[in-house]
């Protein structure tokens, strides 16, 4: 015969929350060092903080270093997580375990944030108290956050893309109020890898582009998704006068079909990137700017030229003359 688990309310076998669930924690500290694989001794009730706040318990690991552990026999709420974060702080804490009966979604969320984000670990429980037929309560804690490598490597991968996006936005800051970037000027700066322009003709752009160590002016083409075919067509019109625009922007150009994706590129490439000492950005954004203009002038007239053509039908009757072929 099998019996069965039954979940009995935690005020029943812990009555007062400091009383008796922190007591008992604290005479039986080795439940919570199984469920969070940490070997946590010295544990000690009501430590007060400078600030005269009582922490629950406060206890280390086997390396001296201190944790912090909060108490809940309730749902999960902001005046606890603010108390958790606040004691670890104060405590000077590496590590924080909060202990609650029902762990609220924002609080998961918030908890995992905090392992992605900081160098501390933080631990979120389940407690429950469940007893098989006759048997006394038993204490049941199921871990429901923890710090993990992967969680760690998130949050720096997380903080290093912060950091590039807020470099690039002082970039691009610089590049729209550069005086050769007039075209640009009415561009927001962004936080990502191009700012564009568009052209007469619709999917065709004009974008500048920057990458740790270089940067380009680039005509873009993209028409959507379904239209590479159009795309194609444009680029191979434009090509069909490499001469001419190389003549008429001043040197080679690098193009780019890129049949293996939706998009096609004609682009001027120049040294520098935003990785580069703050103090040389302006000479790669002289470059950059006049490049962009020297391509924009180059390009537009076939641009212009090309505004009244209906690709679609073009591509369409091209290849009924194909099949009739």
């Amino acid at each position: 015969m099998i019996a069965r688990i039954e979940r009995v309310a935690l005020r029943d076998v812990w009555p007062h929350e400091a009383y008796d669930f922190t007591q008992w924690l604290e005479e039986n500290i080795d439940v919570l060092s199984d469920a969070v694989d940490i070997s946590i001794v010295s544990a000690e009730r009501e430590k007060k903080t400078e600030s005269a706040f009582s922490v629950d318990l406060v206890a280390e690991d086997e390396a001296g270093h201190s944790i912090i552990i909060e108490n809940q026999l309730e749902k999960s709420d902001h005046d606890h997580l603010g108390k958790l974060i606040t004691y670890l702080t104060a405590m000077q804490a590496t590590t924080a375990i909060w202990i609650v009966s029902h762990p609220r979604p924002e609080h998961v969320a918030a908890m995992t944030w905090l392992n992605e984000s900081t160098s501390a670990d933080f631990y979120l429980l389940k407690l429950e108290a469940i007893r098989i037929g006759a048997s006394l309560p038993a204490p049941l804690l199921t871990l429901i956050v923890g710090p993990s490598e992967e969680g760690k490597s998130i949050g720096r991968s997380k903080e290093e893309m912060s950091e590039r996006h807020q470099i690039r936005h002082r970039w691009w800051s610089q590049v729209v109020q550069h005086p050769g970037a007039y075209r640009h000027k009415h561009i927001s700066p962004g936080k990502y890898t191009w700012i564009g322009l568009a052209s007469g003709l619709r999917g065709v752009g004009y974008n500048y582009s920057v990458r740790k160590t270089g940067a380009a002016a680039e005509v873009y083409i993209d028409r959507g998704k379904g239209r590479q075919a159009e795309n194609l067509h444009i680029f191979d019109s434009l090509q069909a006068r490499q001469e001419e625009i190389e003549a008429a922007f001043g040197g080679p150009l690098v193009w780019e079909r890129l049949d293996s994706r939706r998009a096609c590129r004609i682009s001027a490439k120049v040294s520098g990137g935003y990785r580069d000492p703050e103090e040389s950005w302006p000479e790669t954004q002289d470059r950059l700017t006049d490049a962009m203009n020297r391509l924009i002038d180059a390009v537009e007239p076939h641009i212009r030229a090309m505004q009244s053509v209906d690709f679609a039908e073009l591509i369409l009757a091209g290849a009924d003359e194909e099949e009739d072929a």
